[in-house]
This record gives structure tokens, C-alpha cells and sequence, in this order.
């Protein structure tokens, strides 16, 4: 397994804006360029829900709740997977996990706060 380190959650007001970043240490470079990398998120008295994937050849899909707003984008040669969100909404309020899947076999990050509020 690879361990995953997320970054860059906090507070921001509706119509604001936040960058996650998640960087797979322990994992060599052609290790890593093979996993399909995916950013969860879990609100508070709900299920954890997919919201956006990236694959080894950056085809990005996204969930409809987060399309248009959210991007997802990896750099192989840092390791790391970014989400981009803008346009916030008090509902995007929630724990934001990282998640790396490499033949069904899945890690995740200890996740990071995202709080939108007036």
C-alpha cells in the first residue's frame, strides 16, 4: 500500500475558493503512474461518495454534484494529485479523502476538513 498525505483543507466563505493536494510517499514514480487516482469526500451523517477520479492517463471524471467547479489534475513526477474546487457551497462542507487504486487494491489518506459558511 502507499501512504497518502492531504493538504490544503480549511474554511472559506460560499462562492470561495480551495486547493487539496495529496502526495503518495513510499511509492516509487512507475509505481504511482499506475494508479487511478480519486478524491472522496464524507459529510457528516453520510455515506463516503466519489467525487472526482483521475486515471494513469489523466482522463478525469467527476461526480454531477462537483462538475464544473471542481478539477482534478495529477503531476506523476511529484507524486501527487490536486483538486481544485471553486464556486463552494455550505453542501460541499465535509472530510475530503484522497484515495489511490491500483487493481482493486485501495489506500486512503487520513483526510482534510472542508468547511464552507457565511
Amino acid at each position: 500500500q502507499v501512504q497518502l498525505d492531504e493538504s490544503g483543507g480549511g474554511s472559506v466563505q460560499p462562492g470561495g475558493s480551495l486547493r487539496l493536494r495529496c502526495r503518495a510517499s513510499r511509492s516509487i514514480f512507475s509505481v504511482f503512474i499506475g494508479y487511478t487516482m480519486a478524491w472522496y469526500r464524507q459529510a457528516p451523517g453520510k455515506q463516503r461518495e466519489l467525487i472526482a477520479s483521475i486515471n494513469s492517463d489523466g482522463t478525469a471524471n467527476y461526480d454531477d454534484s462537483v462538475k464544473g467547479r471542481f478539477t482534478i489534475s495529477r503531476d506523476n513526477s511529484q507524486k501527487t494529485v490536486t483538486l481544485r474546487m471553486s464556486s463552494l457551497k455550505p453542501e460541499d462542507t465535509a472530510i475530503y479523502y484522497c484515495n489511490a487504486n491500483q487493481n482493486g487494491q485501495h489506500s486512503w489518506g487520513r483526510g482534510t476538513q472542508v468547511t464552507v459558511s457565511s
